[in-house]
């Protein structure tokens, strides 16, 4: 399967699965609003999302992604399959007692990443008995994200794609349980409890799916064997980066839980909207790129190394420069369309526009670090992503720090996207300096330049219409707002593909897929 092919499967599922999760926010929006009860289940749905992204998305599969396919391609497939054996037994040793001892640790837990909840509102207490019930989540993703990882080297990244979307439709039953009178002490206790759900979900999912392809792989007693030394040894950079990440993230909580009641929920709020076009775009491309890029690392072959870097940069440039003007310019109307109901205020609307807009300069970085991470990480350097990952995260805590008092809320978005940038610009030039699959050419300066244009124009021509009251052309009930979104989504990108294409950057792009679809 080449490259643009799996970037479009993992995409298309990621879309589905960013719809229902968009369903599932306008109905914690109207459930749960911006508030205390909110605030709460969003630090217990952070808690175990912290500590999966470091023994799920982050370290352990940058680290076993690039082993297990080597495996495969020099050992064969059974060797593949033991040493992911292994790797699983290894897991459950480490992560079920972890798991049990930060469920006792939680009252402690809570006030380290959420001080300012003991100050009243009852979300202290709340926040404690909610992250009790979703903290095991995080043992379950991460033996799903092993499963993930076993298909996405054999090249079926449909099945692991979908995870997210069971996720996301799981959450959506407990709050129509919720809404229609089921007997849970709150919405946010059977969210809560939709979040195992999901994971048992997705446990047996991935399974099944490997099963299906002759890949199942059991348990096997722990040995820490040659390949187990290698694994750990790759993971402990990847650890250190992430967890100086997770450590920020956390700190974004700790600084958000001293503003008044919502500032947590807005934050929470802009970030699922700019996660969308990150999900489909970076996270997509690094995931199909990395067993791929390893290949042709691990066989030496460069030029389709250099080949699969150059598409995965053509199609990075080319959707995250419109994601990015279109969040900024349209922050306000998306958000009142999708989230402007029930329990959701319009000064809700305008306090969570405000963190997207500076979340949307983001966006550009994040996808670039996706994609040279992922590069990096195909040749087995875990070290040179973490190095500036770390320095991206220092300068996002400190600005943090500096932002808060004179902007709120939106100082540590703010400080998000000035830490990503950093990150991206260091990490881009050390990548260009080391990767023998990495290039860039006057060509890809000229392509970035042309496609920055067009997104400029796309961005007057969104400008001018809100100026020229469109909005008064629609109802103001939620049909009308969610109408007068996707017609100023649709003009925007109207006007992008169109200067795309006659400033001839959709010529290189119908090549590209004549080439590699």
């Amino acid at each position: 399967m080449k490259l643009f092919k799996a970037m479009a499967t993992i995409s298309s599922w990621t879309l589905l699965s960013r719809i229902a999760g968009f369903i599932r926010d306008m109905l914690t929006a109207i459930v749960l609003g911006a508030g205390p009860l909110a605030d709460a289940f969003f630090v217990a749905l952070k808690l175990p999302n912290f500590f999966r992204r470091i023994t799920a998305e982050g370290a352990f599969s940058a680290a076993f992604v690039p082993v297990f396919s080597g495996k495969l391609a020099t050992e064969g497939k059974e060797e593949a399959l033991k040493f992911a054996r292994n790797t699983q037994s290894m897991m459950l040793l480490i992560l079920i007692p972890f798991s049990i001892l930060m469920v006792i640790a939680m009252p402690f837990v809570i006030y380290v990443i959420a001080p300012g909840f003991a100050g009243g509102n009852g979300r202290y207490d709340l926040a404690v008995e909610l992250s009790r019930i979703t903290f095991p989540y995080m043992v379950l993703i991460s033996l799903v994200a092993l499963l993930g990882g076993v298909m996405n080297a054999f090249d079926r990244f449909a099945p692991f794609a979908a995870m997210p979307l069971f996720f996301n439709l799981a959450l959506i039953g407990a709050l129509v349980y919720t809404m229609a009178g089921g007997n849970v002490p709150s919405a946010a206790h059977a969210m809560a409890f939709g979040v195992i759900g999901a994971g048992v979900m997705q446990l047996i999912w991935m399974i099944w799916q490997c099963v299906r392809i002759g890949a199942g792989i059991g348990l096997a007693r722990p040995q820490m064997n040659g390949d187990m030394k290698k694994l750990f040894k790759l993971m402990g950079p990847g650890i250190l980066g992430a967890g100086v990440a997770q450590v920020n993230l956390f700190i974004d909580i700790v600084l958000a839980s001293f503003l008044p009641a919502g500032a947590i929920s807005y934050l929470y709020y802009a970030d699922r909207l700019y996660q969308f076009p990150l999900s489909i775009i970076g996270i997509s491309i690094g995931v199909a790129l990395l067993p791929m890029l390893s290949r042709a690392i691990k066989s030496e072959n460069h030029p389709e190394g250099r080949a699969l870097f150059g598409e995965a940069l053509t199609v990075g440039t080319m959707l995250a420069l419109p994601a990015t003007a279109g969040l900024i310019v349209l922050a306000v109307p998306i958000i009142a369309a999708l989230f402007e109901h029930g329990a959701f205020t319009a000064d809700n609307t305008l306090m969570s526009a405000r963190a997207l807009q500076a979340y949307a300069l983001a966006l550009p970085a994040f996808i670039a670090v996706k994609i040279l991470s992922s590069a990096s990480f195909a040749a087995e350097d875990t070290k040179t992503p973490v190095r500036y990952a770390i320095i991206g995260s220092s300068v996002n805590i400190a600005l943090s720090i500096a932002f808060l008092k004179p902007l709120g809320h939106v100082g540590i978005a703010l400080a998000t996207a000035c830490g990503a940038w950093v990150n991206a610009a260091l990490l881009t030039r050390a990548v260009l300096h080391k990767n023998p699959a990495v290039t860039w050419t006057t060509a890809e300066t000229k392509q970035l330049l042309s496609l920055a244009f067009c997104a400029g124009l796309m961005v007057v021509t969104l400008i001018l219409l809100q100026y020229a009251g469109l909005a008064t052309l629609f109802p103001k009930n939620v049909i009308g707002k969610i109408t007068h979104m996707f017609a100023l989504v649709f003009a925007g990108m109207s006007v992008y593909f169109f200067a795309v294409f006659i400033t001839g950057n959709m010529r290189h792009f119908k090549g590209l897929l004549q080439k590699r679809a």
